[in-house]
This record gives structure tokens, C-alpha cells and sequence, in this order.
């Protein structure tokens, strides 16, 4: 049947252009790579930068405002975590119980499908036995989605026309335009699964009241939530037909200002009430908060984008940036008082579309590296140049077969994935070296006697079954690879099926369409001289062409034309037109390698590259083709020398042995993201304004590194599940520089420069070439304005030149992003934080999802008592940061005790004298110390929080309670220090 298939398409050669054109077109369709397809539909892969390795995890999430985590921990997460681990399928369950919020990870088995087991939990909570958890309380079920769906981060920014910050908004502003405006909108961009506001101050109607004025008036806090409450209330009261027509009615009553809550009244006696405003101040204020977010040292207002599970990355980053075009013209703006005009522009600060692109641009790169240096040891090897372009054009048709199975089988393109592709490129070759050496072999012994159909299929057909058990010998050899589970399996599936399929895809494109190409090729032809000169001349014009367009490789062609002239004219011989040929096409695939490679780096001129490149393809190409010479003799060598011969790969392999127990062992090599994730952590006990401090002074430091772009910082959490962190632990989010300054295709872009070497700017001004390295002792290098210019420079301000130099963007002593993250470590060491390892985002993320910690190694320690587990573990901590091999700022012990509690414990006899229940006590408590809201109102499509509590000097100070009254049904009001006591 295989060998019947292949004489099919010998015979009926325009059906395997059919099937050729299919694949090539379906391929571009499905290609990662966002290639123009121009008429044809565009319906890319998957695409992220690497596979999401973490565990198969749910997230039950449960707010408690203003509850401690002891509390948070008895009432909520040990009676929700023992209900739930009667799920089916649920591996282990995590637990946070932090300040108040309760998160819960729920591991389910790598088989469970992802929304089955949301719809589990579901059905658990919903059939929670009634008193389980506090009468107030709500679990809740997290986003559908995984750490590593935080795929853009971005800030609210006040800007002008040109882009230039100007400020003039208030956080509280910004933060109800992200909450109620850009947040609702981002959140309706196809595949987003959330979308949490950071950052800023959320408003709310803030009651103030009087303890004295209240206990003078004999007025309770009971009196003052009633009547807050009642003032704030909209009501229907069906409709009233007026003339025939029918009136919807209305009642009209929430709160819309200060004054309205200020009037509301409290009590009347003697026909005189006592409104709020008697008794309380009232006023619009910030709520409490457990996140700040700042911007190089400014404190910003943000939010973060999360992808659904299962969504294509780049695809809702793209959707999301159409979102934000949409709405960027409505949101609001503000005339200065400057006379600018401030428009709120949505400024992102995190977006993976770069990441991913240089990824996917880098695998793009590699591969088509990959395929010029296999064309080359084609085309010296075989010396065809015909078998050469017939070999080479398997590999691109099968890489792009590959990208259809992976669309078909919803295989994501990652950095993982496309290696398969680049592992299999060489087995790849060698189904189509074998099969055209086999048909150039029939072609020289045969004498006439056959047609070339008959020679190709016979040549085909002599090798095919032995092509076929190769290849199938290798795709059987990666069954185990499709067995592993959890991370291994998620990381290294991906790449055996692209492996496997690329494997498939060169059988199917060996077998089935080179031969009946090679029939057409290798088919002889008597050219007529006048057909031969024209199409010898189309080539020559073809490269004059593209020379005048600026395109070298427009020789190539023009040496192509003037080959096939002289041999029309018969003044070189077919063999020596093939040499010329081969000659041609090997010089110019070593200065494409030269060219895009750039082995010696940018900064060297393209002759040195193409000097290394040469020495290290030809010398190779040599060694090569001196080993297939002298390969007889060395044969006969071994066979006579068993023993001697043997002893060779036996020290190999013990030298082998002995160096692999000595290396470092990884289990995912870290991907460099472009991008650094800096975590150090304050003391526990740090409040709010300690840690916006720490936080602005760690954005500037790391802001004045010339080679970071920017730098945003979070302390505390976003408004989301996925976000389960303290206030102390900061999250520093720093975007460095390329080395050498891209275009707006992210494109290496020359730029000009004048005799000196030193780079022309547009406003005429120079700036010293920091390409080349500078004189230490030469002053002018030095100067306070040559220091600071060349790496403050903007690509705006530089000249496109196709004939310039490459700018480079790094001083000279920086070498590698390890050397930027030693400057972010040196100019981060602060009082009062702790260090931080290097991490980079999505390193971080799945990391974290993997272990529950910061770190991929991590040592648990368990006790009895915490502060003795605590003094144990920073005692561990200066231990292990002895042991050779381990950095210093990567060992730190978790700060588990330190949170300081102010108990307040009520004497309960006391009460029973003045008849006076916990509730009375309790409420006062909450009011005076931490508010309490009591009710929200409705303006347009924004809702505001009413909160009453007691003065600021109260709550900043509440062991000093001497103003502090509970009220007494009959008699005057008791003070709070007669009932309680306080325990630090």
C-alpha cells in the first residue's frame, strides 16, 4: 500500500502540489510566529512562553474585614479546609489565614478536569451545614484561572497629548475611574477571567461622632447606625396612571452628598432634633486599605489583567489592548492650571506580549539558523545543489504540518514545544538525505532504460520500508515521555508530541511529496538557448533590482544569471556551472549565519563575524569530510584493535559519569523574561506609611539604574484570590533595557554617526558611542555630561542609519542581566527588610503555585510553640547561608511572629452590674477603633461606602479609652475602661 501510494503521486504529480499548497497554506494559517498571511485567515496556536507547570488548583476565598488572623484561622479556614476534603479527586488542600481573609488551595489530581472540579466545590459550599461559619461570612470560589494568567499590569496615569506625565489627579479619583470605569471594560475583553484594582484610595462617607456631644444629647451609637441607615433608601412604589399614560414612581432617597447624611436625624425631643451634624463631623475619606502600589517612587493607582484558564495568552493581551483603544477616548480628562489638558491614559507596565514575542522571535531565529546550517552540510556534502533545494524545502513544509497537528490537538506554542521542533530537525534530514542520495545513485547507473518516474519509485521504493521502521523506531522510543504526570508530564509532553509529529510530518513529506517533486527536478531537460537567455536575464534584473532597494543578496541572483549565460554560451561545462552554483549558495548562507547569528556580538563589524563563522563552517565541513575520506582506514584500524579501540569510549563514558555527578542539577533552566521580580519583606509589625516609605525608597534605587526601564512597586495585595499577600511582602516588578535599542518591530536598528564614531542625535547634539570601551583615564569620557548621555539617551532621539552602528543601551561594565540584578541587590540593601533571591515573574508565579513559597526549595520546620519555631529558623537561616554554593540574599526565614495583638479582654462581672451585654461592648469596640459600615449609596453606576467610627485621636491611640462610653439602656452611659483590660 505505502510503496502503491508513492507511484500514485510519481504519476499524478499536480495532486502533490495540491496536497503541498495545503499544507503550506494550512501551516501559515495555524503558524505562532504572527506572520502576514495576507488573504488567507489567520488562526494562530496557542501561544504563552512556557508551559503553566503548576498544580491542578482551586482557590476557596473568604473575607472577614478587620477580623485577626487567629480569628480568620478558627472560624473560617479550619471548618472550611476538614468540610472540603471530602471532594472527590482532591490530592491535598493548602490553607492562608492571614488579616482579614481566609484563602484556601484545594490540589486536585492531575486527571480532574478543571471545571468539573469548580463545579465540585460549588455544590460543597452551597451545602455547607448552617452555623459552619459566621453569620456574616460568604466563601467564595476564586477566578478560573492560574498564577500565571497575571498577564498584564498596568497603571492610571494623567498625561498630555504627546504622552508627557502631568499629573493633577487625586489617587481617590483615579482609583473610582479603575474601579468603575476601565476595570468593567477590561473585564469584557474575550478570554479575561478577572480583572483587580491596586493601588490609590477607595472613597467613602466617613461619620466621625462626639463622644461627649453624645453622651451630652444621651444618644447611643445604636441611634446613630438607625438613622444613617434610614436616611439611605430608594424605594418603587409601582406606577400611577396620570392623562391616560402610565407613570413609574419613584422614591427618591439616597445619599448623594455630605449634607444629606449631616441632616439626617438622630432623635427629636420638644420639637427639636438632633441631626448628625450635631454630634459628629462628617466627611468624604479614604478606606481602609491593604495595598499600595507605587511607580518609581510616586504612588499610582493600577490593576492586573488575568487570563482565563485555557485561553490563548497573546490573544487576550491583543484583546485587551483593542479594549483599551476603544475606551482610551472616554476616559475623563482635566484643563491644569497650567493651561495643559490632563487626560487619565491607561499606561501598562507589565505586558507579556514582549515576552512572548521574543520567544517565539528567538525559537523563530533558531530554527531558521537551524535550517541554513543543515542546507549547508547539504549542500557540501551531497554536492547537488538540486538534491540540496529538495531536501532543504522538507524541513520548513513539515515544521509547518506540525503547527497543524499542535492546533488540532490544542497543543500550546511555547518555548518548550518549538524546542521538539529544533530537537527533531536533524533525524528530519536524514529521511530526505537517504531517499535523494538513493534516487541521484539510480540515476547514475541507469543507462536510458527508464523513464524518470520509474527510477524515482524504484528508488523510493527500495528505501521506504527501511525509512519507515527508522522513524517509527524513534517515535515508539518517546512513548514513556507521554506517560509522566504532574509537572514533568505538563513541561515535557508538550515536547515529545511536537517531537513525534515532526517526525511524522518529514515520513509523510519524504515518502509521499519529494519523490514526485525529484521526478520534476532531476528530470532532464533540453532548454532552448532563447528560453535560457531570457530567463538568465529575468535573474540578472531581478538582482540589479534589488540592489537599488538595498538588499545585498540581490548579487546572488545576478551571479546566478551570469552562471547560466556562460553556460549557454558553453564557456564553462554543466559540472563546473554546478560548482560555481554550490560555491555561490555556501558563501551566502554563511553571511546570512553572519549576518543574523552575530556569534562575536553586535558591537563587532559584520567582517569579524563573518571571519568566525567561516573558520568554524568550514572547519567543521572539513573535519567532516576528512573523517568520510580516511573513514575506511580508521574502520579497518578498530576491527584489527578491538581492544585498544574500545578502551576509548570506555574512558568517555567513566569521564562522563564522574563529570555529571559533579554538575548542578535543574529541573526547568530559568528563561530569561527580560524582566526582574524583586520580593524582599519589612518586619510584620510594619504599618501602612512604614511600608509605603520602604517601598518608594526601593522604586527610586532601583529607578536611577541606567539600564532599568521601569520599576513598579506593590506592597500588601491586589483585590483578588490570587493575591494572598501581607502588607509587608513587596513586589517590585523591574523592566530593564535591551542591550542594544530595537525598533518598533523589536528589531536590532542601526543608527547614524559622525566620522568620530560618536552618534548624531536629531537636534543635531552628539552623544559618545557606548558601543565602544571607555578610557578610564581619558577625562573628557568621563565628564559629568558624557557619563550621564550616552545611556540616558531615548531611541527618539536617534537617527535611523541602515549604514550606522548598533546603540547599545548597557554601560560597558554591564555585561549580563546577572550583572543588572547585582546593581538592583547592591543600591536594595535597606534597614529593616529582609534580602531578596533572584526571580523573575513568571518564574516567580510558578514557583509559587508549585511550593506555596518564594523559593523552589524551601525547609519546613515544626514545633510546638511559634516563637520558638521562629528563633529556630533565623538561626537556620545563618547556618545555611555558610554552606558553599549558596548565596547570601537567597536564604531568608519566614518572620512568622512579630505581628503585635492588642487583646482586649471584658470583665464580664462588671458588665452584669450595669446590665450591659457583650454585643454593647463589642459594637462600641468596632466603631471606635476600626468603624464600622453600616450602609452603602448608589451615585450613577459608583457606590460609596458610610461608615461611622469614632475620632481620629481615639483610634490612633486606643488604650486611652477615657472618652469612650458604652450606652446603658436605663442611665448614664459607662465608660469603657470600667469594663475592659488590655493585654499587649
Amino acid at each position: 500500500m505505502l510503496n502503491k501510494s508513492i507511484k500514485f503521486l510519481i504519476e499524478n504529480k499536480l495532486v502533490a502540489v495540491l496536497l503541498l499548497v495545503l499544507f503550506v497554506g494550512w501551516g501559515v494559517v495555524n503558524s505562532p510566529f504572527d506572520w502576514n498571511t495576507g488573504i488567507l485567515p489567520s488562526d494562530p496556536v496557542a501561544v504563552d512562553a512556557i508551559p503553566d507547570i503548576g498544580e491542578n488548583q482551586q482557590i476557596v476565598y473568604t473575607k472577614w474585614d478587620g477580623r485577626s488572623p487567629q480569628d480568620i484561622e478558627d472560624q473560617i479556614t479550619y471548618p472550611l479546609t476538614t468540610s472540603l476534603l471530602g471532594i472527590p479527586g482532591v490530592r491535598t488542600i493548602r490553607s492562608s489565614s492571614m488579616f482579614g481573609f481566609s484563602a484556601i488551595y484545594i490540589i486536585f489530581e492531575e486527571d480532574i478536569e478543571f471545571y468539573w472540579s469548580r463545579s465540585r466545590i460549588l455544590e460543597k459550599l452551597n451545602s455547607l451545614p448552617s452555623g459552619l461559619l459566621p453569620t456574616d461570612v460568604n466563601p467564595s470560589l476564586g477566578p478560573d484561572a492560574t498564577g500565571l494568567g497575571q498577564i498584564f499590569w498596568y497603571t492610571l496615569e494623567g498625561r498630555d497629548e504627546k504622552g508627557n506625565v502631568t499629573g493633577g489627579w487625586d489617587l481617590n479619583e483615579l482609583r473610582s475611574i479603575q474601579d468603575f470605569y476601565v476595570k468593567y471594560a477590561l473585564s469584557g475583553a474575550s478570554g479575561v477571567s478577572e480583572v483587580s484594582s491596586v493601588g490609590g484610595f477607595v472613597q467613602e462617607y466617613q461619620i466621625d461622632v462626639d463622644p461627649e456631644l453624645m453622651r451630652q444629647y444621651n444618644i447611643n451609637l445604636e441611634q446613630v447606625v438607625k438613622a444613617t441607615r434610614q436616611s439611605n433608601e430608594d424605594i418603587g412604589a409601582q406606577t400611577l396612571e396620570i392623562n391616560k399614560a402610565e407613570y413609574l414612581v419613584r422614591g427618591l432617597g439616597y445619599i448623594k452628598s455630605i449634607e444629606d447624611i449631616e441632616n439626617a436625624v438622630v432623635t427629636s425631643e420638644g420639637f427639636t432634633s438632633i441631626r448628625v451634624k450635631d454630634i459628629a463631623k462628617v466627611n468624604l475619606g479614604p478606606k481602609t486599605r491593604r495595598g499600595i502600589l507605587d511607580k518609581e517612587g510616586a504612588e499610582v493607582v493600577g490593576g492586573v489583567v488575568v487570563a482565563r484558564y485555557g485561553a490563548n495568552p497573546l490573544e487576550v493581551i491583543n484583546n485587551v489592548k483593542n479594549q483599551i483603544n476603544e475606551i482610551s477616548a472616554g476616559l475623563p480628562s482635566k484643563e491644569l492650571s497650567d493651561g495643559r489638558t490632563s487626560q487619565v491614559t491607561i499606561v501598562p507596565f507589565y505586558d507579556r506580549t514582549e515576552l512572548i514575542q521574543e520567544t517565539i522571535g528567538t525559537l523563530n531565529e533558531a530554527l531558521t539558523m537551524e535550517i541554513l546550517i543543515t542546507v549547508l552540510v547539504i549542500i557540501i556534502m551531497v554536492f547537488n545543489l538540486r538534491a540540496s533545494i529538495l531536501i532543504s524545502g522538507l524541513l520548513p513544509v513539515a515544521v509547518l504540518m506540525v503547527f497543524i497537528s499542535m492546533k488540532l490537538f490544542g497543543v500550546p506554542a511555547n518555548i518548550v514545544a518549538l524546542s521538539g521542533i529544533a530537537i527533531a530537525i536533524g533525524t528530519m534530514v536524514d529521511v530526505g538525505v537517504i531517499l535523494s542520495e538513493n534516487i541521484i545513485r539510480h540515476l547514475e547507473e541507469d543507462e536510458g532504460k527508464l523513464s524518470i518516474n520509474e527510477i524515482v519509485y524504484n528508488a523510493t521504493a527500495e528505501v521506504s520500508g527501511a525509512i519507515l521502521t527508522a522513524v517509527l523506531t524513534t517515535i515508539i522510543s518517546f512513548i514513556p515521555v507521554f506517560t509522566m504526570i504532574g509537572a514533568e508530564g505538563k513541561l515535557f509532553r508538550p515536547l515529545a508530541f511536537t517531537k513525534t509529529m515532526a517526525l511524522t510530518a518529514s515520513l509523510v513529506v519524504a515518502l509521499f511529496l519529494i519523490p514526485p517533486f525529484a521526478a520534476v527536478f532531476f528530470k532532464k531537460r533540453n532548454v532552448k538557448s532563447v528560453a535560457g537567455y531570457i530567463i538568465s536575464a529575468i535573474i540578472v534584473v531581478l538582482g540589479i533590482a534589488a540592489l537599488l532597494f538595498g538588499y545585498v543578496l540581490g548579487l546572488v541572483l545576478i551571479a546566478f544569471g551570469i552562471t547560466g549565460i556562460l553556460l549557454l554560451k558553453k564557456k564553462i561545462t554543466p559540472k563546473r556551472s554546478n560548482l560555481i552554483n554550490i560555491i555561490i549558495s555556501v558563501l551566502t548562507i554563511v553571511y546570512l549565519l553572519a549576518e543574523y547569528w552575530r556569534p562575536l556580538g553586535l558591537e563587532r563589524s559584520i567582517f569579524w563575524n563573518l571571519i568566525f563563522v567561516s573558520i568554524i563552517a568550514f572547519g567543521l565541513l572539513g573535519t567532516f569530510a576528512l573523517f568520510r575520506k580516511y573513514y575506511t582506514r580508521m574502520l579497518r584500524w578498530a576491527l584489527r584493535n578491538k581492544i585498544a579501540f574500545l578502551s576509548v569510549p570506555t574512558v568517555i563514558v567513566i569521564l562522563g559519569v564522574l563529570i555529571m555527578q559533579n554538575t548542578g542539577k535543574e529541573f526547568m533552566p530559568s528563561l530569561n523574561e527580560g524582566s526582574f521580580l524583586l520580593m524582599p519583606t519589612s518586619m510584620p509589625h510594619a504599618g501602612v506609611e512604614e511600608n509605603k516609605r520602604i517601598l518608594r525608597q526601593l522604586d527610586m534605587a532601583v529607578a536611577n539604574i541606567p539600564e532599568v526601564k521601569t520599576v513598579v512597586g506593590k506592597a500588601g495585595r491586589t483585590e483578588s484570590a490570587l493575591d494572598p499577600a501581607p502588607l509587608s511582602m513587596y513586589e517590585n516588578i523591574i523592566q530593564y533595557k535591551s542591550e542594544y535599542m530595537l525598533n518598533d518591530e523589536r528589531e536590532w536598528q542601526r543608527y547614524k554617526v559622525n566620522e568620530d564614531g560618536m552618534f548624531v542625535l536629531k537636534d543635531g547634539k552628539l552623544t559618545i558611542n557606548p558601543n565602544s570601551e571607555l578610557d578610564e583615564d581619558d577625562e573628557s569620557d568621563y565628564s559629568t555630561e558624557n557619563l550621564k548621555d550616552p545611556f540616558m539617551v531615548k531611541r527618539e532621539d536617534l537617527v535611523p542609519d541602515e549604514d550606522g552602528e548598533y546603540y547599545r543601551n548597557w554601560r560597558p561594565e554591564i555585561e549580563s542581566p546577572d550583572d543588572i540584578w547585582n546593581e538592583i541587590v547592591r543600591v536594595t540593601k535597606l534597614p529593616g527588610i529582609t534580602s531578596a533571591p533572584k526571580l523573575q515573574p513568571i518564574e516567580t508565579r510558578l514557583v509559587m503555585l508549585q511550593t506555596g513559597m518564594r523559593a523552589p526549595m524551601g525547609i519546613k520546620v515544626k514545633g510546638q510553640d511559634l516563637r520558638e519555631i521562629e528563633a529556630f529558623g533565623l538561626k537556620l537561616e545563618g547556618i545555611i547561608k555558610e554552606a558553599d554554593g549558596v548565596k547570601d540574599e537567597a536564604v531568608f526565614a519566614d518572620r512568622i511572629v512579630g505581628k503585635p495583638y492588642l487583646l482586649i479582654d471584658i470583665k464580664r462581672e462588671r458588665l452584669a452590674r450595669y446590665g450591659i451585654s457583650i454585643d454593647d461592648v463589642q459594637r462600641t469596640l468596632k466603631v471606635a477603633i476600626g468603624g464600622m459600615q453600616i450602609t452603602e449609596t448608589v451615585e450613577g453606576r459608583e457606590r460609596y461606602g458610610v461608615r461611622v467610627r469614632y475620632p481620629r485621636e481615639l483610634r490612633e491611640n486606643p488604650q486611652d479609652i477615657k472618652d469612650i462610653y458604652v450606652p446603658v439602656e436605663k442611665g448614664s452611659p459607662v465608660p469603657l475602661e470600667e469594663l475592659v483590660r488590655y493585654t499587649l
